[in-house]
């Protein structure tokens, strides 16, 4: 699995793995530091994340169970090399990657705020 930083053209492949628009995708490249995992010249995942007042927040994560980790490997190396935390919203549904967190250190540290009716857990990693 190859990760490299998403471009503009990769917006319609976001889009189809969140159900967004694409000019919602297309938007989050430009706003965000948003990596893609590749399997076989395929995009499998992403993870957007952006940094201020010494926390990492990873706003997206999305893909197959199996690109999370490798994912995830990319926020947590910027914040370790900044000496930043790192936060996480994970919806309650979304269980792979809830345990996907879990494996990647994070503890789980209280409930966050609603996206769309649907609530949510924050996670962190000092």
């Amino acid at each position: 699995m190859e990760v490299r930083d998403a471009v503009e053209a990769d917006a319609g492949r976001l889009a189809a793995l969140t159900d967004a628009p694409r000019d919602v995708m297309r938007n989050l490249v430009h706003d965000r530091t948003v990596r893609v995992a590749e399997r076989d010249e395929e995009i499998v995942g992403f993870v957007s994340y952006d940094a201020r007042e010494r926390t990492v927040h990873i706003t997206q994560l999305e893909g197959d169970r199996d690109s999370f980790e490798r994912l995830l490997d990319e926020p947590l190396g910027f914040a370790d090399s900044e000496g930043m935390t790192v936060e996480l919203l994970v919806p309650d549904g979304e269980t792979d990657v809830r345990a996907a967190a879990r494996e990647a250190g994070f503890d789980e540290i209280g409930s966050g705020p609603r996206f769309e009716g649907e609530p949510t857990t924050r996670f962190r990693r000092e």
